[in-house]
């Protein structure tokens, strides 16, 4: 559990330049707090104690304006910058690397069965307001624009925004050899 929380605490102080102290981090920084509590209920939702959990990711979504089912499966390293709003769904897959801004909801887009919450591959940003919605891949490296509405999946490195969202850009990682693709509306 603590190696768990420390690369949280890394992933705090390498994305947000007003983290004065990993210390401040652990104690103040709702994201990091949500997603400790959200550990806790994981590992009783897990362990069939499905109330409980559900319990404790209430009390955690009281505490921290975050609410995160208990089975979703969220790696280690994951940024949720202040987070008030966020929402993610029971489905929902996020990797380590990924930044979460404030607003934004993992969510499913009716009552459909089995996979219906997005996952969520390395190194994504999640601006403010964002809306993923249903079960499909954002790929590594995306960026999702402040208030998109994403409704299909995401290539890696592409850069989506609007209602409904659109790629406007494709920018490999540096380094690759790959060009940075611009897409002509």
């Amino acid at each position: 559990m603590w190696k768990k929380t420390r690369a949280d605490i890394d992933a705090a102080m390498k994305n947000d330049p007003a983290a004065r102290s990993r210390l401040e981090v652990f104690l103040v920084y709702p994201g990091v707090r949500a997603l400790r509590m959200h550990r806790r209920a994981a590992f009783f939702y897990r362990h069939g104690m499905k109330l409980f959990a559900r319990f404790l990711s209430e009390r955690a979504k009281k505490k921290t304006g975050i609410e995160i089912h208990p089975a979703a499966k969220i790696a280690p390293g994951v940024f949720i910058d202040h987070g008030e709003g966020v929402v993610i769904g029971e489905t929902a897959e996020v990797e380590t690397g990924v930044v979460i801004y404030q607003g934004v909801t993992l969510g499913g887009t009716g009552k459909e069965k089995g996979k219906r919450h997005p996952t969520v591959r390395k190194n994504a940003i999640l601006s403010c307001g964002a809306k993923v919605l249903g079960g499909f891949e954002v790929g590594e490296g995306a960026k999702i624009g402040a208030g998109a509405v994403v409704l299909e999946e995401v290539p890696p490195y592409a850069t989506v925004v609007g209602i409904p969202a659109r790629v406007v850009k494709i920018s490999p990682p540096e380094g690759s050899g790959k060009p940075t693709e611009a897409i002509k509306n």
